[in-house]
């Protein structure tokens, strides 16, 4: 607990330095793209939200049937995620994804042509508003969609993300109850729903890759958990999973470390040779249907890292700083709960690695390695280079699966879930985020 608070604060501290001598003149806040504020009394509604979950929801959690729990792990999610957004008013859930930069200023460019716009994304990528190049096209693909579907206007995208994003309370759920039994995951679940990145599920487009990495893992762990009389059923998971896993480089080119969580489930699961086979055949459905349409992707990551590096801003941020500063952002993001359990998660994975954990205790080792894949992925992806400020959105689909964490303790932690609380109402009351 004291090296994740000395790490947010000693960070924070030497980010206003380097402001302040005009070394990092792209952020207010570094390591935060975001300036300070103070609300109050506008977070009342998120005030009201947090005790009562904290109150009725672990009793829930031990309570209720399961499918039940799930839903109500997911509809917590997006109450919390919404009350957090309300401070700002209606702009907090629609602001955040019409402003300058953001994929709905490049719908324009789409017009009545999806497949001709898609063939010249690459060529024409500069072009296009700085998230719209910086991402593949499939973002900006699905909310032409949802306009063509006839969901105008950005209250729908935001709604939309702002469910698909808490969803992921409920995937990350599924994944723990069949990797590690349903114990674990019924404590997971109130750490799951009243998170501290709620703060940018509503509302950012990550929060969108968030829930379809976590549906995505979750299938799959269904597929490879599944009795072998219900192969009907893991088939159809294993073909889902490996959809989904195939659309993941086609929304963010940031999201290639999370694999490390499908290859977690490989290793917990083991899974049957059929089952692999169909992940890895529905796994190349989504890029054979974006190369044929025109869209190469090495093209597009060639074409991003020209936006990287003519754009300025992420480039020209100091590396060293936020190689540690991220880190400080993902803590914000997880929380101390998650903190206060990383002894205990090294030690279960450590004994489960050595073998000298008991046969009853090995679900934590399970819990312990879900942890350290997201881990492993946020590291890789810090290490890089490409993610020099910003990561309060880019490590949405890395920081949920760490929130799992407090699992390793025994229930009903409502100390540790309201000190979760605390900290989403505190980072939003204190911090005015583009997102």
């Amino acid at each position: 607990m004291a090296v994740w608070a000395l790490l947010i604060a000693g960070v924070f501290a030497w980010g206003e330095v380097l402001h302040r001598t005009g070394r990092s003149p792209q952020d207010s806040l570094p390591p935060l793209h975001a300036t300070a504020r103070l609300l109050t009394w506008q977070l009342l509604p998120a005030a009201g939200t947090a005790v009562l979950i904290v109150t009725v929801l672990p009793m829930l959690a031990r309570r209720l049937r399961w499918p039940l729990l799930v839903l109500l792990a997911w509809a917590a999610a997006v109450a919390w995620a919404s009350a957090l957004a309300i401070s700002d008013g209606a702009t907090g859930f629609t602001g955040p994804i019409t402003q300058r930069g953001e994929y709905f200023n490049g719908l324009p460019s789409i017009g009545d042509h999806p497949l001709r716009w898609l063939a010249t994304f690459t060529q024409k990528a500069q072009q296009y508003p700085i998230h719209v190049k910086g991402h593949p096209p499939g973002p900006t693909l699905i909310l032409w969609g949802l306009d063509a579907a006839g969901l105008h206007g950005p209250g729908w995208a935001a709604a939309v993300v702002i469910t698909a994003g808490s969803s992921a309370a409920a995937a990350i759920a599924v994944t723990v109850k069949a990797l590690a039994g349903e114990e674990l995951a019924r404590r997971a679940v109130p750490f799951l729903a009243l998170a501290p990145l709620a703060v940018w599920i509503a509302t950012t487009m990550d929060a969108l890759f968030l829930g379809v990495g976590a549906w995505a893992t979750a299938l799959l762990a269904l597929a490879a958990t599944s009795p072998a009389p219900n192969r009907r059923r893991a088939m159809a998971c294993a073909a889902a999973a490996g959809l989904l896993l195939g659309a993941l480089p086609y929304l963010s080119y940031g999201l290639l470390p999370l694999f490390a969580m499908p290859l977690a489930v490989l290793v917990l699961a083991r899974p049957r040779w059929p089952v692999v086979a169909v992940v890895l055949a529905a796994m190349t459905i989504v890029p054979a249907m974006f190369t044929l349409a025109g869209f190469w992707w090495p093209d597009g990551v060639a074409a991003t890292h020209q936006a990287y590096l003519t754009n300025g801003g992420s480039s020209r941020r100091s590396y060293l700083y936020f190689l540690i500063g991220d880190f400080a952002v993902l803590g914000l993001l997880v929380g101390p709960a998650v903190a206060h359990t990383v002894p205990t998660l090294a030690r279960s994975l450590r004994h489960g690695i050595r073998g000298s954990m008991p046969q009853a205790e090995c679900a934590y080792a399970g819990i312990a390695l879900l942890v350290a894949a997201a881990l492993v992925g946020a590291v890789t992806l810090d290490l890089a280079g490409l993610t020099r400020g910003e990561v309060e959105r880019i490590w949405l689909p890395y920081a949920a699966w760490m929130l799992i964490a407090p699992a390793a303790h025994a229930p009903p932690g409502r100390r540790w879930l309201a000190a979760q609380a605390m900290t989403g109402i505190l980072v939003q009351a204190l911090i005015h985020s583009p997102w």
